[in-house]
């Protein structure tokens, strides 16, 4: 059935995740503040890098009310307050959130877009839904490592990159200093999971 934008819950949606997106690079940033506090640079890298994404998506859903401009969405909508001292919690609150983005809350927006005949804003609350899930996954494997004491150290000989300079390290353990920069171990992730990897081999 064809509904008109103006009238729609797909144009609230689309506002409700402006607004959660927005948030979610905030408490991102904030934790990543908190992670360089603990001298957890990669995990701080990990915030960033996900908060930036988050920005995007944020983009992507506000994009889609352009043919609102001008004018002012009141919506009504629960959002988290993860607020804490503890980089692991704060990592495995963020997996939380991103899980429920995944499913229910875009999968549900995606299939009320459909219904009401936007498509393309369909196609968007599920393909983002999809990313987020990617997130969610990614934080809760850097919570395991945490709680595994197992971030800076492997069960096997494993590649280690400085993402300060890109110094590439093979061992069981990441060094505790980057021999190139001197940067600390915090600085160090696997480099499978290293944002910054081209892929080539």
């Amino acid at each position: 059935m064809a509904v008109d934008f103006k009238n729609s819950e797909t144009k609230d949606n689309l506002m409700r995740a402006f607004a959660g997106e927005s948030q979610a690079r905030n408490r991102y940033t904030f934790a990543a503040e908190q992670a360089k506090k603990e001298k957890l640079q990669v995990v701080e890298a990990v915030f960033k890098y996900t908060a930036n994404q988050e920005k995007e998506h944020a983009e992507v859903f506000y994009n889609h009310l352009k043919e609102l401009a001008g004018e002012t969405i009141h919506i009504d909508g629960g959002y988290p307050v993860d607020i804490s001292d503890n980089v692991l919690e704060l990592l495995k609150k963020a997996q939380h959130n991103e899980y429920e983005e995944h499913d229910p809350i875009y999968k549900s927006f995606g299939e009320k877009a459909a219904e009401e005949g936007f498509t393309e804003v369909s196609r968007s609350f599920f393909m983002i839904a999809e990313i987020e899930k990617v997130h969610g996954d990614r934080f809760g494997r850097f919570a395991k490592w945490m709680e595994e004491n197992k971030l800076f150290a492997s069960d096997t000989k494993t590649e280690w990159i400085c993402l300060n300079c890109g110094y590439i390290y093979e061992g069981e353990q990441a060094p505790e200093k980057c021999p190139v920069c001197s940067h600390d171990k915090g600085y160090f992730v696997r480099l499978e999971y290293s944002p910054y990897e081209s892929g080539e081999k």
